[in-house]
Formats: structure tokens, sequence, C-alpha cells
């Protein structure tokens, strides 16, 4: 049985194909269109995931609602007319346009005339998370901006089924609280929301603390509402209120200005606040299920920050968490919804990996560089790739690593990354300042075998599968602080990514490779882009992307790139350099 899952129109769009319940492939949008973030129809995802179509097309499970998300914006516009008139008048052609037609866009898009499913969001995250996970029961938390009418929810999974028990609705919503402080602080909405929990622990929570108490009233179970009079977000076109920016002493932040004390200070209170939350939220959970086993889904559970201490803080033994936690990840979770909840079956699959888009082989890799006139050497064997690799990681070249499938989700995974070497207390602003052309204070993450973690992390024991998507953020042990400068961030703590051998061996075996020269079995590993585009999906993408920053070296399939070979590019970085 074959299930095609969409995600798109509000952020991220996405498709998945699901066969007999596992997922076959699954890629963003933005990868193929080049645009970050991108919201429009899917097409191009939609084109990809059916090229491994085996069979007929059974169903396709769209993540949302369309009426009923129609209803919940319309009446909030209503409710604060006329002072909505502005964002109302401009909200409604793209509905009219687009997002009510979509049934027909998907029809002409896949000439598919079979039944298609429409599935309220947070049930897709649900169902995201809880039924790829390796739990045959679980309490599941959803977190998100906002659904239809749902911004969390709470429920349990038992086998093939799940049970949402209660909800939080609009306009109260902890992720559209942080998305809000992301734009108080100057930085783009739903897309920078990870700066600011980078830019936490360079400040205090304490003086801005009792101020964040006036926005958000938290219960002991974790249920909370906002007061609204900080926020605009529900009918103008900006989410700070002239309010919010009195409460904190301030204006809101200019794009690109200078980042003051009481920047840091407010991002490290909002984060301790959404913690707060997060943590009473579990703690409520547990003792309605009791279950050992957590899984969580919606943009919130990105908050790798928060993940790392969830296990110490809230009674749960075992947490799993969707690579694509996202509305991205919202199609394989719409799909798996139809398969598992509503027609019943049975078999679950446990996603054991986020290598689900495009491939390009060594004859495809091979094309695009003679075709323009790329120099080039070849690697004789697997083994000389992984030593020069190594070799060339240790001497301080940093390394575009393009090999096999394209990730899945908002992480690179070691299949599109920038490695480069974590002993050197100069390569954080190397790559901050010739590569990645983004801000100063923003860490970099390590990746680390998972047989090596316990060593120089301060992890959960056993070491936490989210970890493989790099989702949680843990304490790296003080003696090694020194050892590796370059992924140590200012408060001794690192978002790492664990790899075993059976998922990607090339990449297992490059760090293990460079452990043996350095005495340290870890990389930086970074996503292969530069600040404002989308990670490199094909060949062109990666080769584009060396020749416009400062990466020394691409290494895709079999072939080794070295970018003082080639021409002059004729790319401006500058101008590439954008949110």
């Amino acid at each position: 049985m074959n299930i095609l899952g969409i995600s798109c129109y509000f952020h991220d769009s996405a498709v998945a194909l699901i066969k007999d319940g596992k997922i076959v492939c699954a890629a963003e949008e933005e990868r193929f269109t080049r645009k970050k973030h991108d919201n429009s129809f899917p097409e191009n995802a939609i084109k990809f995931c059916l090229s491994h179509l085996d069979g007929e097309l059974d169903y396709i499970c769209f993540y949302e609602k369309p009426i009923l998300k129609l209803q919940r914006i319309l009446n909030q516009h209503l409710q604060m007319a006329p002072h909505s008139y502005k964002t109302f008048s401009n909200f409604l052609p793209s509905w009219l346009c687009d997002k009510i037609k979509i049934e027909e866009h998907i029809r002409e898009s896949t000439n598919f005339k079979g039944k298609i499913f429409w599935i309220e969001h947070h049930q897709a995250h649900a169902a995201s998370s809880f039924f790829t996970s390796p739990f045959e029961s679980a309490a599941i938390l959803t977190v998100d901006g906002v659904g239809e009418w749902a911004t969390t929810t709470y429920g349990f999974g038992e086998q093939n089924k799940f049970m949402i028990l209660k909800e939080i609705h609009f306009p109260h919503s902890l992720g559209l609280l942080y998305s809000t402080l992301t734009a108080y602080l100057g930085f783009t909405v739903n897309n920078s929301e990870y700066k600011v929990m980078g830019l936490s622990p360079y400040g205090d929570y304490k003086p801005y603390y009792e101020k964040f108490l006036k926005l958000i009233d938290i219960k002991d179970d974790g249920s909370y509402r906002l007061n609204m009079k900080y926020f605009d977000f529900h009918y103008k076109p900006w989410m700070p209120s002239e309010e919010m920016c009195k409460l904190f002493g301030g204006p809101i932040r200019e794009k690109e200005g200078e980042l003051t004390q009481r920047h840091k200070d407010i991002s490290a209170s909002l984060q301790k606040v959404t913690e707060e939350v997060i943590f009473k939220m579990l703690h409520h959970l547990y003792a309605e299920t009791r279950m050992d086993n957590l899984v969580m889904g919606g943009g919130c559970a990105l908050n790798s920050v928060a993940n790392g201490k969830i296990l110490k803080n809230t009674p749960f033994n075992n947490i799993y968490i969707q690579p694509a936690a996202g509305d991205g990840g919202n199609s394989i979770g719409a799909a798996l919804f139809c398969y598992n909840q509503i027609l019943g079956h049975k078999e679950r699959y446990v996603q054991n990996t986020a290598f689900l888009g495009p491939e390009f082989s060594n004859k495809d890799i091979k094309g695009f560089l003679d075709s323009h006139f790329v120099k080039y050497s070849t690697f004789k064997t697997k083994k000389d790739k992984i030593k020069r690799t190594a070799k060339l990681i240790y001497k301080d070249n940093v390394i575009g690593w393009f090999q096999g499938k394209m990730e899945w989700g908002p992480r690179a995974l070691g299949s599109r990354s920038i490695l480069s070497n974590p002993c050197n207390p100069d390569m954080q602003e190397i790559l901050n300042l010739k590569v990645k052309h983004r801000e100063k204070f923003r860490p970099f993450a390590p990746v680390v075998c998972e047989d090596d973690a316990l060593e120089y992390f301060e992890c959960d024991e056993p070491v936490p599968l989210p970890t493989d998507y790099m989702l949680m953020v843990y304490p790296i042990k003080e003696k090694y602080h020194k050892v590796i400068p370059a992924v140590t961030h200012v408060d001794g703590s690192g978002r790492l990514q664990t790899i075993r051998r059976d998922q990607n061996s090339d990449y297992y075996d490059v760090i293990k490779e460079f452990g043996k020269l350095s005495g340290v079995p870890i990389l930086i590993n970074t996503s292969f882009n530069i600040r404002g585009e989308p990670i490199v999906c094909e060949p062109k993408d990666a080769y584009n992307c060396m020749m416009g920053t400062g990466i020394d070296y691409l290494i895709m399939g079999k072939y080794l790139i070295k970018r003082g070979d080639n021409p002059e590019d004729m790319w401006d970085s500058d101008a590439l350099a954008t949110d």
C-alpha cells in the first residue's frame, strides 16, 4: 500500500512516501527550489517521491484541515475588526488563489483520482513522533505555534492507535511566545528561533524572569495563557506589541543591530520560562499516563537545549523525537496516521535513519564535474577516501562532504555536511566568518560515534535516540573543554550528533580515522550551506557553495575537488549572506 503525505502553504513544504507503513523517501521543497523555508506547493518534492513509487498510489494525506484553519483565521480577524482589516486584506488573496484550492492542486500535480484524507495538524505531529518511535506505548506531547486551533496537545499511544486527551488553543501558544520574542530580539520568525536558543547561554535569566511571568500565566499542570496585551500577532503583521517594548525597556532590535547584554538576558529568560512550561507539562503528562516512554512533536520539540534536560527533570525514562519535528515532518505524520489510525494496520515502523532524500551516483557526479570543466581527482578505494579526508581535516582544512542520500529534517547529519577540526581554537571563527557568513555567537555542533559519546559528553544513559538527529544539547565533560574548543559553547555544552556505523559507514569511519590522528574521535559537523540558503541537494549546489565560500575541499562520492585548483569563482558571497 502506497500513501503520499503532503505539507505546504504555511512554511517548510514537504512530501513523504509511505509503502506498507515504511518510509520510502521524504524531502522538503526548499532543497529543490533553493528558497529557504519554501512554503509553496511542493511540485518538486512530489515528483521526487513519485519517482520512487512502486505500484499504484492508494491514498494521499494532507497535514491539516484547511477549512477548519480558515474558520480560525476568519474568527480571529472578525474578533479584532476593524483593527485587523489590513492584515486580513493581505491574507485573503493567498487563500482564494491557492490554499482553498489545495485539493485541485494535489490532483493536478499527481493525476490522482482516489481518496484524499485531511488530517488535523496536531494529529499529524503526534503520528509523526509516535508511529516512527521504537515504543509500543508512549505518552505524547506536541507543541508548536498553531495548527488549526490547537497549539499544544497531550495524549498517549498504544500499538497502532493514539488518543489526544487535552489541548490548548490559539492565541495561547508557547511556540508563538518564542517566535514573538525572536522577532523582538531582531531575528526572523520561523527561521531564527534556534539563534535565540544559541544566544541564551550568554545571558542571565534573572533580570527579566519576573517580567516574563507577566507575559504568560503558567499553572502547575503546565497549562498556560498568554496576556494578549503584550502581543499583536493575532491581528497585525508583526508580533510584539508596544506594551512588550515598554515591559522590556526598549524597542524591537533592528535586524543586524547590536546585540547588547539586555538582549542576551531576555533570551536566557525566554529559554528558562520555556523549559519550565515544558517540564511542568511533562510532569502532569506522566501523572496522567504513568508511561515510561515519551514522544514529542511540533516545532518546539526542536528546542535541543530543553530536550537535553528532559530525562533529568521529569519522570520519563526514554524519549523519542522525529528528526523533522516541525511542519515538514507532518507529511510523514499524515501518511502514517492514515495507515495506522484510519486504516487500522498494526505494523509499526521504527525510523532509524534520516537519510531519505535524493541520492546521486558517481556517474551523476562525474557527469556534472566534466560538463562544467571542474578539476578533480578520484579516490582509488573507499579506504583511501576515508584516510585522506581525515588527514585533510586534521590539517585544518574545511571539507564539504557530499555523500549518499540527503538528510530529512533541518539538520545536516553526515550526508550534506561541512566537516572540520574541533581541536583548533580558531575554527569556530573561521567557519562563521569565511564559510557560513553568520553571527559570531552561534556555536557549532560536535559529531561523535555513539560508542564514544559517554566518554566526552554528560549524556543520559543509554544515549537517547534523538541524539542521532542532533536534537539534544548536553554538557561536554570539563576536562575536554580545551581539547575541543571549537564545539564547546560558552556554557560548556554541545548539541551533539551521535552516529553508528550501520547508519553511515563512511561518515563513521572518517570520525574514527580523525580520532587516530588527533586523539579525539569528534568532528565539527555543520550544515552544507551558507546563511540564507537551504542545505545543498545536488552536485551543482555543493560545488557552487564551495566556490562561494572558504571551503577548501569538496568530497562528492569518490571525487575530490580542491577549491584552489579551480577558476576564481564568480559568486558574490556577501550578497548571499542574508537571513
